[in-house]
């Protein structure tokens, strides 16, 4: 009943914005001075594609019920009845959080032939579950289609004015997870709407992009953090600088307890050695050398309270990779203040280069390859250990100055905080600057 209460408020939230979203629209859009090259329309879909998505959230078996955390617009209910910036937030739930950001975007425009660029308001990584987890499973060659059939039935003009080229989503999932070959029988995991020809043209928004593709740029996982005035967001920043680190080393997530070698199992034995009794487990700066939040079964997935706290209070932040490179915990640690250490590249160097740009990397983080500590015995200990305090204390400034770029603020948020820029503005700013380049390519224009 919970589930079926928290949908219905959902559906009457977007009835509401649908009957004032021009309004809502054109008055953001007088305190925008220029909104030259930057003007969006979004694409109005059918429910069946996104509203209609959301009644299933309960219904997959093999997959969490998703219910409980639509509240919001997406964000999730809050961690606590006073909390003003914290939320139970799924990062599957993007999709929704973009939508609806979207709508107080200051440059829409009604007329398709005066935008730079279309927003589609899919909801393609709940469209997916029922590939994934549900009945169609054996059909996942066929996620996407029925969207494509309606782009070209219904006004059709604006998909061929650019072949799609103008056109963006979000996917809230890995793109592995819509890459599944075409024509493979007996199917493997994943769709493959990004191996649909319909779709190369088209910019997907992912967690996770492959390193190949050019239809795929990864966007920020979204963390709990959503701040809705600059007062709320200075404070936590304030919070995170005067926080006092007593963890040199901190892991949040599961795994490493199979015997195969790999490098959550190399980081939980390190931590282990350097915790068995309390002369080993201090350094030389009164620091606890490594702490383990345990996070197994998904037990921190929809909780923050369990490892914030402890990144306030880690120097460094080990995020190795597991079932893909990327991890939600980087840009959980990062909002803590807590200096990322990487062990793949694929973990975030080459992922998300409009929010953190490649060249910055040797500024805010650390990185260990993880051939190195799992076979040739390299131990992560010695190699933070030797990182000068006077560096560490510039690289924790860097991590908090790029806070603010890497959170989604909430909806509805006051002006003075739009002046600074989210990872929803980060991210429509440089998909924007991907469509121009892209239609001056292929000499559409």
């Amino acid at each position: 009943m919970a589930c079926k209460s928290t949908v219905a408020a959902f559906f009457f939230f977007f009835f509401l914005i649908s009957l004032i979203e021009p309004g809502l629209s054109y008055e953001i859009q007088s305190v925008e001075s220029d909104c030259t090259n930057r003007w969006i329309h979004i694409r109005r879909l059918p429910s069946s594609f996104n509203l209609d998505l959301l009644t299933n959230c309960s219904e997959y078996s093999l997959y969490d019920n998703f219910c409980p955390y639509l509240l919001n617009h997406g964000l999730g209910p809050k961690t606590h009845n006073r909390s003003h910036s914290w939320y139970r937030t799924d990062p599957f739930l993007l999709e929704l959080v973009f939508h609806r950001r979207m709508l107080e975007y200051p440059c829409l425009t009604q007329d398709p032939t005066l935008a730079n660029a279309i927003y589609l308001p899919y909801y393609a990584a709940l469209d997916a579950l029922k590939y994934l987890y549900g009945p169609e499973i054996n059909s996942s060659s066929q996620h996407g289609l029925e969207l494509y059939k309606y782009l070209r039935s219904d006004a059709a003009e604006i998909w061929d004015r650019y072949e799609g080229h103008d056109h963006f989503l979000v996917m809230a999932r890995p793109a592995w997870d819509f890459s599944q070959p075409l024509n493979i029988d007996p199917p493997l995991w994943g769709t493959s709407f990004l191996e649909l020809p319909e779709y190369y043209n088209v910019t997907a928004l992912v967690l996770e992009a492959r390193a190949w593709s050019w239809q795929e740029q990864a966007v920020p996982y979204p963390t709990s953090f959503h701040p809705s005035n600059l007062h709320l967001l200075e404070s936590w920043l304030k919070r995170v600088r005067n926080s006092r680190r007593r963890s040199l080393m901190l892991f949040a997530g599961g795994g490493g307890i199979s015997a195969t070698p790999n490098i959550r199992r190399s980081i939980r034995n390190e931590c282990q050695d350097n915790t068995t009794d309390d002369d080993a487990s201090v350094n030389l700066n009164n620091q606890q050398i490594c702490y383990i939040v345990d996070c197994s079964n998904g037990i921190c997935e929809h909780d923050p309270i369990r490892y914030m706290k402890p990144m306030l209070q880690a120097t460094f932040c080990l995020q190795p990779p597991g079932d893909t490179p990327t991890r939600r915990s980087t840009f959980d640690a990062i909002i803590a203040g807590c200096i990322p250490v990487f062990f793949e590249e694929q973990s975030a160097k080459s992922q998300y280069g409009w929010h953190l740009p490649p060249e910055m990397y040797d500024e805010f983080s650390v990185f260990i390859p993880k051939e190195d500590v799992v076979f040739k015995g390299l131990k992560i200990l010695d190699v933070l250990q030797s990182i000068p305090k006077a560096k560490v204390r510039k690289m924790r400034e860097k991590v908090i100055e790029l806070m603010p770029r890497l959170m989604y603020r909430r909806h509805g948020s006051s002006l003075v905080l739009k002046t600074t820029k989210d990872a929803f503005d980060v991210a429509i700013d440089a998909t924007l600057e991907r469509i121009s380049s892209r239609l001056k390519d292929v000499s559409i224009q």
